[in-house]
């Protein structure tokens, strides 16, 4: 839970930061293909239903509420199991779903800032919450793919 704490923490400090200091769809170059921007995306993952008239925003609140509450019991059921690497994805996910959770509650849509190019493809503008929950699946995947079974014929 400490680890869903940070990255809910390092989120809404980061979204706080950018809202304040960078006009909205501004870019701020950091290399040559990071840019920090500022983007209001009302809908999911590379602005899923962005454009659905305002229904979303509660719809994902929903989902998101539900999701964080069958996360945190999981973890809860597996905090002394020495699941480790599950936990850890577990927290991560548990994190940026709060995050952008708080979001939406607040706004109404999640602040998005880290947008990165390659030539002149760019990857969906995301934030801290998507990196945790995006590291957190993957964590999850590794632990399914090597560990689980380890696990269960252990048991």
């Amino acid at each position: 839970m400490v680890v869903a704490l940070a990255i809910v923490l390092a989120d809404q400090l980061t979204k706080w930061a950018i809202i304040e200091w960078v006009p909205l769809y501004d870019r701020v170059p950091v290399n040559s293909f990071i840019n920090i921007t500022h983007q209001q995306n009302t809908g999911a993952a590379f602005s899923f239903l962005a454009n659905a008239g305002g229904w979303q925003r509660w719809f994902f609140v929903v989902l998101a509420a539900i999701v964080s509450a069958v996360i945190a019991v999981w973890i809860w059921r597996v905090r002394s199991a020495g699941q480790n690497l599950l936990s850890a994805g577990l927290a991560l996910v548990l994190g940026g779903a709060i995050g952008n959770l708080i979001d939406r509650i607040l706004h109404g849509y999640v602040t998005d800032f880290v947008q990165v190019w390659f030539g002149d493809w760019a990857f969906p503008s995301f934030n801290v919450a998507d990196a945790g929950i995006s590291v957190g699946a993957a964590l999850l995947i590794i632990d399914a793919l090597f560990f689980a079974s380890a696990r269960e014929e252990a048991a």
